[in-house]
């Protein structure tokens, strides 16, 4: 009897706590790119899974490819259950590998999960088909034009995959960074400012789905994430696939790890144990959820969530790999912040 009296008393600490506050969802880029599209509809679901049922408010948070919301999260940030955040996928890559701006360690964070895994997704090298480069042979002409690629700050996916490729690959890119958010790359590339861009499919069709029609314009040269190609690109290689040699195809092995958890969702480290345990619920509650998923599925985004102890275990991942590979990576993702 003590003993479920003592439980019953700590469920009613989580409601009770919850009760009529709020809790601010962080989304570390700004309005209507594909981290923010998975933010709101999050938001719109997740309260009526944590005990108390408090208002779930998003706040976008730009900055340094949302390496300024993770550090806000790390150090800033309540942790007390009230704030929660989503931020680039390559986040705990930037982290480990000891990105001077980096101050956050990604195993301390409370992980709730990440809505995807990428099992429907794919990381994609858009190009305008009027470009000058327009295949991977025209990429790999040592002498030849760069294919301009544009990106956002440090730590941002597009920017990291657009090194790699130039590396693994040996493509000649020029990549252009400092564009405020994903849908400023989306206009730049329309404008005809840049050859192209590196982005993950589910965002195309979330917030840019005219890049996928025909004759939009554009095509796909490459594509990343992924150890198999994506069923809707079946004549697109993969990066693994055009990989120079074996130390290439293991940098693309390490780069692809963060697409494991491709759109984390995290609380600052220290939360309560019954608060944390309340919100990683909740999290993988929401995703079955069958108003969330008829929404997903109507915004055309991934879903195949994974939990708290599986991201977990990708970080541990990154964080095993062999020095030289992670020094390697480090130089890279150095070169990527432009």
């Amino acid at each position: 009897m003590l003993v479920l009296a003592s439980s019953h008393a700590r469920a009613e600490t989580v409601a009770d706590f919850y009760k009529g506050r709020q809790v601010n969802l962080i989304v570390g880029y700004g309005p209507g790119g594909g981290y923010d599209v998975y933010a709101r509809l999050m938001a719109r679901h997740l309260g009526k899974y944590i005990p108390g049922n408090p208002a779930i408010i998003v706040q976008n948070m730009p900055g340094a490819g949302s390496l300024r919301s993770v550090n806000y999260l790390a150090n800033a940030a309540p942790r007390d259950g009230t704030v929660i955040a989503t931020f680039a996928r390559d986040m705990p890559l930037i982290g480990i590998v000891g990105n001077p701006n980096a101050r956050f360690d990604a195993r301390k964070l409370t992980w709730l999960g990440s809505s995807s895994s990428y099992g429907n997704d794919a990381y994609l090298l858009f190009t305008r088909v009027d470009a000058q480069v327009r295949s991977i042979a025209d990429a790999n002409r040592p002498n030849g034009p760069p294919l301009v690629l544009g990106g956002t700050g440090e730590g941002a996916s597009g920017n990291d995959v657009s090194t790699v490729l130039r590396d693994a690959l040996g493509l000649n890119l020029k990549l252009i960074v400092g564009y405020p958010d994903s849908n400023a790359l989306f206009l730049a590339v329309d404008r005809n400012e840049l050859d192209g861009r590196c982005v993950g499919l589910s965002a195309v069709q979330s917030s840019h789905p005219q890049w996928l029609r025909p004759g939009s314009g554009m095509h796909v040269l490459v594509q990343f994430g992924r150890s198999t190609r994506h069923p809707d690109f079946p004549d697109v290689p993969t990066a693994r696939e055009l990989a120079m040699n074996a130390a290439a195809r293991a940098l693309i092995q390490l780069a692809e790890i963060p697409y494991t958890l491709s759109r984390p969702f995290a609380a600052p480290p220290g939360v309560p144990e019954d608060r944390a345990m309340a919100l990683q619920a909740a999290f993988q509650a929401v995703h079955r959820d069958a108003q969330y998923l008829d929404e997903a599925g109507r915004l055309k985004i991934d879903v195949s969530p994974i939990g708290s102890e599986e991201v977990r275990r990708a970080i541990e991942r990154i964080a095993g790999a062999p020095p030289e590979l992670l020094d390697y990576m480090k130089k890279l993702l150095a070169e990527s912040k432009g």
